[in-house]
């Protein structure tokens, strides 16, 4: 695996999953892989799970790790090319990107989306110029439009902890008090469309995601509806996408605390389990009394962010 963007790269998610399993029960059993192996964890953004979990999968697997925060004592960085860099940036990352790949054997890259540009960010600028210029093997840790491995983790957090074998999936947006990339939700999608499951998104008018992740779910305005007979809750707020008017790209359109997902919400569902990526407005997204309450499966979640990655570099690792 050259790349690790979407669930495609994956391969079979049978095959991906009974890896996850094996190295859950035995974190250290492919430390030999990453022996005098280098990964270089590159963040353009804040990080609390993301960094943790992936500097902890590299080290079960043997590698050295080198986290460099691109905001916090490395020289400003130039993404666009024809500037006249006579401003507050002192390197183009089309010379940091390859110096970084002499360092390292396997590169990370955490870079959100503007959210002023629609067609910069879903190009995945600053993604696409790590992997054609770093000459290393390169994987997503959140991008403007996609976190694949928050959505692996999620996938085995269902596979944990379905009751029946096709479980009803809901994705639902809910409010915040600043507006967000549509990446968590994205790559969600697109890992759902690609599981058994029973595949519901549920948000208010004009906030449909890009029909390239959304795909064949089910998409649902009327959240009480889409509850109904839910096994699984995912909320996640994401600003408005542009798809219906791109103008509105990146916007906050609407603050419907009616969203938000509580007591009344959950009794709508099959005794759902409730998730979310993490870190969470409370009683903004969600209530304390159900984030707090038996169903509520967000711990787990993101301790398998370790298991997530630690898949994706073990297959990295062994394509070297």
């Amino acid at each position: 695996m050259r790349s690790f963007i979407n669930v495609q790269d994956i391969g079979p998610l049978d095959k991906a999953l009974a890896e996850a399993t094996e190295i859950k029960n035995d974190r250290y059993k492919y430390q030999h892989l990453g022996k005098n192996k280098t990964l270089m964890m590159i963040f353009f953004n804040n990080s609390l799970r993301t960094r943790l979990s992936t500097q902890k999968a590299a080290m079960n697997l043997g590698m050295n790790v080198i986290v460099l925060d691109v905001n916090a004592g490395a020289w400003k960085l130039e993404t666009e090319r024809g500037v006249i860099m006579d401003g507050d940036k002192s390197e183009h990352l089309l010379e940091a990107i390859p110096v970084m790949g002499c360092y390292c054997d396997l590169i990370g890259v955490r870079s959100f989306a503007g959210l002023t540009d629609r067609e910069y960010d879903y190009a995945e600028t600053v993604l696409q110029q790590f992997i054609k210029y770093s000459g290393r093997p390169v994987f997503a840790m959140e991008t403007a439009t996609v976190h694949p491995l928050q959505a692996f983790a999620d996938l085995i957090t269902i596979e944990e902890y379905k009751k029946v074998k096709r479980p009803k999936v809901v994705l639902t947006w809910a409010p915040h008090c600043r507006a967000l990339p549509q990446a968590v939700p994205n790559s969600f999608a697109q890992w759902m469309n690609a599981a058994d499951v029973d595949f519901v998104i549920t948000h208010p008018e004009g906030y449909e995601l890009d029909p390239r992740f959304v795909g064949d779910a089910h998409v649902e305005y009327d959240q009480k509806k889409a509850f109904q007979g839910a096994d699984f809750i995912y909320a996640k707020n994401w600003s408005n996408p542009g798809v219906t008017n791109p103008a509105d790209y990146g916007k906050i359109t609407s603050r419907d605390m009616s969203w938000t997902v509580d007591t009344e919400h959950m009794s709508w569902t099959n005794e759902a389990k409730f998730m979310h990526c993490l870190p969470v407005r409370r009683n903004l997204i969600v209530t304390d009394d159900v984030i707090e309450s038996p169903n509520s499966i967000v711990i787990p979640e993101a301790a398998n962010r370790e298991i997530s990655c630690s898949v994706v570099i073990k297959r990295m690792l062994e394509a070297l």
